[in-house]
């Protein structure tokens, strides 16, 4: 653990912190190299003439998305967003408002596309677009999770995501791109994930699970990949392969299958869920990496695709996936329509986990030892881009109630965390929207302050030792910050950990 990293004191009230002006700005990620940049498409490095082609890409990105000019032209300043972020309750860096770090691009914005930037610069705010000031975009901008918690409580309802993304966009378009999420796009596009695991090293895994299992349950629960003709493509994040306690998870997904009956298959071309192409605000990346999920569903003519616990994965697919891929409806190219026919339309396309095991727990279809999770006293983290990004089931706000319904389901004692840090205003882990970086560890601890916060408040007051979480980035972010705040990592795991403790899967248990 990093000398030099800690954690802020939790704050008894949560109040707004005091100011610490430019305290995050030499709190910077990798700058992406040349290898890495020209492998995705974008140039090597500062392009001699970045200014004007910045600018340009800009108005580019005004015209092509109306809301991004409205964001623009909308805030008022009312400062009701600023005391929202996680990041700036943890740095105090004003900067990290929302408000303010939309007017690092604002500002620029007033200067080139206003009549009064134009000719009145200093009276309206605007300034040039200088290196200094590129500089201080790459910074701040990096220091964004796209959470869209502000958002919840702007009154014009501007999305600091979208600005946060066109930023990236612009930057990644003069060759001012970060390491780790464009190297992480250029492994999907290479390798089919964003780890970079080989399809043998992905084979022998699921081979060493199944062995596993077998040994803990003596059933034979199959983990296979690649099968002709399956039901269910089971599309997760590549975390789930290989760490803790993502994994637990993953055993989970393959034991309600293996109960269920239902005949389901994983893919070594498309084993990754997570679409980093949203993270940079980049259209064509974040097609390029969904094509990969169409390719495969037609290949091994599948009837039903499932996404796994990751909570951008689930809000690409929710949101996105039916005019990026024609999975669902939207896309109208001829691969399109055939993927629509091929796919079982008495189900939604795609499914999440959850509501595949709700389901299956509504029809009776699924037993459970409750007891299983006894030693746990259980607490629900609803991930942003779940939260504020997608939706599950049949119901407003199902993707809130359905997690907690399969919680209840498998486990004896819940309890919820503060109201004001769940469901819609649930606060970010702290290392979203490609911020999962070591580079940035002193950001990430930092910004996890509120959710800590609520943790212990529940850890005190009702002995909470297990936050339930679906999504792969906060089950990451957690297990690396949660000592920082003197708690166990493994206090953190997945909704499908405690399903696959709990579950029953032969006649005999």
């Amino acid at each position: 653990m990093a000398e030099t990293v800690v954690a802020p004191p939790l704050r008894v009230i949560p109040i707004i912190p005091e100011l610490k002006p430019d305290a995050m700005k030499d709190v910077r990620s990798f700058v992406a190299n040349e290898k890495i940049q020209t492998a995705i498409g974008f140039p090597g490095q500062l392009v001699d003439d970045w200014h004007d082609r910045a600018i340009g890409k800009m108005g580019e990105l005004l015209e092509k998305y109306r809301s991004l000019k409205v964001y623009m032209d909308a805030c008022v300043h009312c400062g009701a967003c600023s005391d929202k972020c996680h990041y700036f309750i943890g740095t105090q860096d004003p900067k990290n408002m929302p408000v303010a770090r939309q007017d690092l691009m604002r500002s620029v914005y007033r200067r080139y596309f206003t009549v009064a930037g134009k000719l009145f610069p200093k009276l309206v705010g605007a300034r040039d677009l200088t290196r200094d000031v590129l500089d201080e975009w790459y910074t701040y901008f990096n220091q964004c999770s796209e959470c869209r918690r502000c958002s919840v409580f702007c009154p014009y309802g501007i999305d600091t995501a979208e600005v946060t993304m066109a930023a990236r966009e612009i930057l990644d378009s003069v060759g001012y791109g970060q390491k780790y999420t464009n190297e992480i796009i250029g492994k999907v596009h290479s390798i089919g994930n964003n780890l970079g695991l080989p399809a043998p090293a992905l084979i022998d895994t699921l081979q060493g699970l199944e062995e596993d299992v077998k040994e803990d349950t003596g059933v034979d629960v199959r983990f296979p990949i690649d099968v002709q003709g399956a039901e269910v493509l089971l599309i997760t994040p590549s975390a789930d392969f290989f760490a803790e306690p993502h994994i637990d998870s993953l055993i989970g997904y393959a034991k309600v299958f293996h109960a269920a009956g239902i005949s389901w298959t994983l893919s070594s071309k498309a084993s990754e869920a997570g679409n980093f192409g949203l993270f940079i605000g980049n259209y064509d990346q974040l097609r390029k990496i969904a094509l990969r999920i169409r390719e495969v569903a037609l290949e091994l003519g599948v009837k039903r695709i499932i996404v796994g616990e990751c909570g951008h994965a689930w809000r690409v697919a929710y949101s996105f996936w039916n005019t990026l891929t024609g999975i669902g409806a939207g896309a109208d190219d001829p691969f399109a329509l055939q993927l629509q026919r091929q796919l079982d339309g008495r189900y939604r396309q795609p499914t999440h986990i959850c509501e595949f095991t709700w389901d299956l727990i509504e029809r009776g279809a699924l037993r459970f030892d409750k007891s299983a999770n006894d030693p746990y006293v259980v607490t629900f983290h609803d991930s942003c881009n779940v939260a504020r990004g997608s939706r599950m089931g049949d119901l407003m706000g199902g993707q809130f109630e359905i997690p907690r319904n399969i919680i209840r389901a498998v486990a004896n004692h819940f309890v919820e965390m503060a109201d004001h840090t769940t469901r819609e205003k649930t606060f970010c882990c702290g290392g979203g929207g490609g911020l999962l970086t070591d580079d940035l560890i002193d950001l990430r601890v930092k910004g996890a302050l509120p959710r800590m916060e609520a943790l212990q408040e529940v850890a005190q007051s009702h002995g909470v030792n297990f936050m339930a979480t679906i999504c792969a980035i906060c089950k990451a972010q957690f297990s690396k910050v949660l000592p920082y705040y003197n708690f166990d990592r493994r206090v953190v795991g997945g909704v499908h950990q405690l399903v696959s403790n709990a579950i029953l899967l032969g006649p005999t248990q």
